[in-house]
């Protein structure tokens, strides 16, 4: 590495410690190429990933999971969140040391803004530090979006995600205001560990974008569970009171109030693009704030690259993952692998059980014209998914949506143990083109959950025009 004190000279230099530009150092740095990596907080080696999102929230939905009613909340909670906290702090030093400790790579903790196109100073709270790249990434990620509700910016009780998640003290009462993926899980990781836990969501139904019966079985689950959910409400107002805080919300033209000692706002991420010093570098935008950039994530300067939240795709590590493969294929390979490539891209809920999607919902697929037809049952009506009743969680549905005429498979919503698995199988086989009876007459070992395919691919429930071939 070229250094001459505060200044460092790097054949690629990485903004942010997250998912895809990590893999992108780590790849230049083994075939010797001069790195350098740059993350403002010494809590995110690593990125989100694995210190304030999928891992410590998976492991809390494990850990809730686990309570039983005689253990104490508050004792269980706090020592859960202990315990993850343990598992995060293993996981960011391996990921500093996996990079810092390469000979080709340099990591700084420090904010870095750009002076100019191929210049980024780094301030590291002790100091500046200039570095010079020929390749940059960008790859800092999102933060939090907080509603412009009045009251809500200035309440003691507003929490985000990750100060929740840290925080020991389990609350009584959470109101979280935003239905999507984050609320939905956190209103089930929160409910099984003890807290009385309000939901709210703007839109009419929670899970709009799902076929109506698989939000109303997943809807059913999670009041079930205990958890009050509240659609087709607007949060108008949060008011801080001595015991908690007191939101009001309107419902159906009602005025309604709800207190809580917990508020988590849940309403989506934005890209941290602030105080990057993007116009020094000529860097473009988007209208939401998100470095533009074409499908190989090169930006307005085809020598920058951004990759992950910031650049305003879909919100998935295994997406900034793939981000990492387009980059190197840039740098390393044939520069012809491009966001464009992606098809089937599976998503999960992680409430429990967990909800798993790919491809097209039975009403998208017949809004874009396909006939279909539907194979559709209870996980608790699954023969071949003994599974079910030894783990013994039997809630839930599998649905497949496949064209009749071609047979082959349009998407799959799995609501069941083990979806967050199962998934994937139902994803490659769209990949590359299978037919559904491919997955129906497959074996499976037993007793596993996969082999639930044998039977809901079998169970057409709807058929368009009656005929069709494979049922």
């Amino acid at each position: 590495m070229d250094t001459t004190d505060d200044t460092l000279h790097a054949d690629v230099l990485v903004l942010g410690f997250g998912k895809g530009g990590k893999v992108v150092a780590a790849t230049m740095g083994r075939l010797g190429k001069r790195v350098v990596l740059v993350e403002q907080s010494a809590h995110m080696y690593g990125g989100t990933c694995p210190n304030v999102g999928c891992v410590p929230t998976k492991a809390l939905v494990h850990r809730s999971g686990k309570r039983r009613p005689e253990d104490p909340p508050q004792e269980w909670y706090e020592r859960s969140v202990q315990e993850t906290q343990a598992i995060t702090k293993l996981f960011r030093g391996g990921n500093y040391e996996a990079l810092d400790g390469m000979g080709t790579v340099t990591a700084l903790t420090g904010h870095g803004r750009f002076r100019d196109p191929h210049t980024v100073v780094v301030d590291t709270g002790t100091g500046r530090v200039t570095v010079t790249g020929e390749t940059i990434l960008i790859n800092t990620g999102s933060h939090p979006l907080i509603p412009g509700i009045p009251g809500l910016r200035e309440s003691e009780y507003l929490v985000n995600s990750t100060e929740l998640i840290e925080s020991t003290v389990l609350p009584d009462r959470l109101a979280i205001i935003g239905g999507g993926y984050l609320g939905i899980e956190f209103a089930a990781i929160y409910r099984a560990f003890g807290s009385q836990v309000t939901l709210f969501e703007a839109a009419p139904e929670l899970l709009g974008q799902e076929d109506d019966d698989i939000a109303a079985a997943a809807v059913k689950i999670l009041t079930d569970d205990g958890i009050e959910i509240v659609a087709g409400a607007e949060v108008t107002e949060v008011r801080d009171g001595e015991t908690g805080a007191q939101l009001t919300y309107e419902k159906g033209g009602v005025r309604h109030t709800v207190e809580a000692d917990a508020v988590l706002a849940a309403v989506g991420r934005a890209p941290t693009t602030h105080d990057l010093g993007l116009e020094a570098a000529g860097v473009a935008t988007t209208e939401r704030g998100a470095v533009r950039v074409d499908e190989y994530l090169r930006t307005s300067r085809p020598h920058i690259y951004a990759l992950g939240d910031v650049n305003g795709g879909p919100q998935f590590t295994y997406i900034y993952l793939d981000d990492s493969r387009i980059v190197l294929d840039q740098l390393t390979g044939e520069g012809t692998r491009s966001t464009t490539d992606r098809v089937a891209i599976p998503h999960t809920v992680f409430m429990t059980p967990p909800l798993a999607t790919v491809g097209l919902t039975e009403k998208e697929a017949r809004a874009a014209g396909h006939r279909v037809k539907v194979g559709s049952q209870a996980v608790a009506d699954i023969v071949a998914m003994p599974r079910a009743y030894v783990v013994e969680e039997t809630r839930g549905m599998m649905k497949f949506v496949m064209d009749a005429d071609t047979d082959e498979i349009l998407g799959a919503a799995l609501l069941s143990v083990d979806a967050q698995e199962l998934i994937n199988t139902v994803a490659l086989a769209m990949r590359h083109r299978l037919k559904a009876a491919d997955l129906r007459d497959a074996v499976y070992t037993h007793p596993s959950s996969t082999e639930a395919f044998n039977d809901v691919i079998t169970a057409i429930v709807r058929i368009d025009e009656a005929q069709t071939a494979d049922v």
